[in-house]
């Protein structure tokens, strides 16, 4: 096709029939799904409280996780497979009924299978939304619809721990989950009315054990994130077990997958340049970076800011407004010129600054200024999350749209597990030396374990030891900001070597072989 009749297919494009119908599910399961994510945050102290089951409560938040990071590159690999419509559906329901069984629990064994439900199912929900976006618009076109995605991902991390305290302070602790039911079922019943896809295979090659390998490579992997320096020292045997059972688990994988019919995570994916690429850069500046702002910036503003966990929520709003801003902004222009190299370039240099001037914080810089920082820390982010997503899809073809996509989203939530541990490890190496170093002499036992130290036990100190502790907290998280400047550099290197290839304006076109393709399209005859 020429360039000019592309274009004109491009501009007589009509969407699919009742696709705003459609486009409103998709959004509210995603919604529902990324939500999800946080919004136990500041309930969790009255849900174990409540279900006498503190010495449990990791795993509230660890077995959603773990369980919807497993089920990513499932819902991705047979969606290409045998279809999307029943797997999202199917999504749906497995995450009610996840939900009901979290809302209803009464002990905490109950609470964590219901959430490790929730998460199986939503894991799909987030994978499966974004292909079959890919199925119904044309990369030129999808540009617009992909950034209210990336857009969602960003509200739901500060509104969903927003939510779960107002839920737990004003109604029930219960209602976090059991929200999700009227609103996933209006969703279910629209999508199960108005989406229209296409049925493929019936029958299937299921890798059993590659799926396997993986779930044990992921479990491994998570567990080391989230109990490494924090419930077990580094030098523990079982964190050391843990370590060299994923990396043993990883290897065997992908060995695994030479061999699979149909393997889980295709290794003609990793032929793609723009898949490599946009895979490691997602991860460094959205799995990374991102997570570790919002991981610790909001306990930042509680502590030096003397703010309640509602306030240091609200704080991160301009962030959301930053990323739906550039989000919003860069999606029409790509729909309009097809390009999109430019936005990760311009995105990592925004984060790379934000981490710097993050970094220069002291306990006298002004709130607004704070704001100001997130607000651009916001708007890096929006230009960078969904238009990697896309720049993949339109890499393959359309037959392996949710095999790319899963994959591409699967090793950023790694990415996200990994380096929130890393910025945790240093940040409380550097507050207990911190710490030891500014306390009075004989405050220590007031203070008591780094690990307890809350913004209430803090600001209830007497005002020298509350001072001492909020300069450490000031001086051991503020270089961390400045460690991630690197990071983001590479980012920025990484964006620079983003081929682009300019979006197609059909499904037909994309994965075939264009003058900006430098690399060996992966096509269903070539696996």
């Amino acid at each position: 096709m020429t360039t000019s009749a592309a274009e004109q297919e491009q501009d007589s494009f009509t969407l699919p029939p009742r696709f705003a119908l459609i486009f409103g599910g998709l959004m509210a399961t995603m919604l529902l799904a990324s939500l999800d994510q946080t919004i136990v945050a500041t309930a969790l102290p009255t849900i174990v409280g409540e279900l006498h089951g503190v010495s449990h409560m990791a795993w509230v938040a660890t077995a959603y996780t773990l369980a919807a990071t497993i089920g990513m590159p499932l819902y991705g690999r047979f969606g290409d497979l045998i279809g999307r419509k029943a797997l999202f559906l199917a999504g749906i329901g497995i995450f009610l009924a996840g939900s009901f069984v979290a809302g209803a629990a009464t002990s905490m064994t109950t609470l964590i299978i219901g959430r490790a439900i929730q998460g199986l199912g939503a894991g799909g929900l987030m994978i499966t939304s974004q292909a079959i976006i890919a199925d119904l618009v044309p990369p030129r076109q999808r540009a617009r619809f992909m950034a209210p995605i990336g857009a969602v991902f960003g509200l739901s991390s500060v509104a969903g721990p927003l939510l779960g305290g107002w839920f737990t302070d004003n109604a029930d602790w219960r209602w976090a989950f059991w929200i999700n039911l009227p609103v996933g079922l209006v969703a279910l019943a629209i999508c199960a009315f108005a989406l229209r896809l296409p049925r493929k295979a019936v029958k299937i090659s299921i890798d059993y054990l590659g799926i396997t390998l993986m779930a044990a490579s992921v479990a491994a992997t998570v567990l080391l994130a989230v109990w490494g320096g924090t419930q077990y020292a580094w030098s523990d045997p079982l964190i050391l077990g843990l370590a060299a059972g994923a990396v043993l688990g990883w290897t065997l994988f992908f060995l695994s997958q030479r061999r699979a019919a149909e393997p889980i995570i295709p290794l003609w994916l990793f032929r793609s340049r723009i898949f490599n690429i946009a895979t490691l850069l997602g991860l460094i500046t959205v799995g990374i970076g991102m997570f570790a702002v919002i991981g610790y910036l909001p306990t930042y503003l509680q502590m030096v800011y003397d703010v309640n966990a509602t306030e240091s929520g609200l704080l991160l709003i301009p962030m959301v407004v930053g990323l739906m801003a550039t989000a919003l902004l860069s999606g029409q222009l790509i729909g309009r010129t097809g390009r999109y190299k430019i936005y990760p370039i311009v995105g990592s240099v925004l984060m790379a600054v934000t981490a710097l001037l993050l970094s220069t914080l002291t306990v006298h810089t002004a709130l607004w200024v704070v704001c100001a920082y997130v607000f651009l820390l916001g708007a890096g982010l929006g230009l960078i999350m969904q238009n990697l997503v896309l720049a993949v899809q339109n890499d393959f073809p359309a037959a392996d749209v949710g095999t790319a996509t899963s994959a591409n989203n699967f090793f950023r939530e790694i990415g996200a597990t990994l380096g929130t541990a890393a910025v945790g490890a240093i940040f409380t190496h550097r507050l207990t030396d911190q710490l030891a170093a500014r306390l009075p002499s004989g405050a220590a036992g007031t203070v008591g374990d780094t690990n307890s130290l809350t913004p209430a036990v803090v600001h209830s100190l007497p005002t020298a030891v509350q001072n001492a502790v909020i300069a450490s907290y000031q001086h051991a998280l503020t270089p961390v900001f400045r460690y991630l400047v690197p990071l983001f550099a590479l980012g920025l290197i990484l964006a620079l070597l983003l081929p682009e290839k300019k979006l197609a304006a059909t499904n037909a076109e994309t994965g075939t072989d264009t003058p900006d393709d430098t690399q060996q399209p992966a096509t269903a005859a070539g696996r």
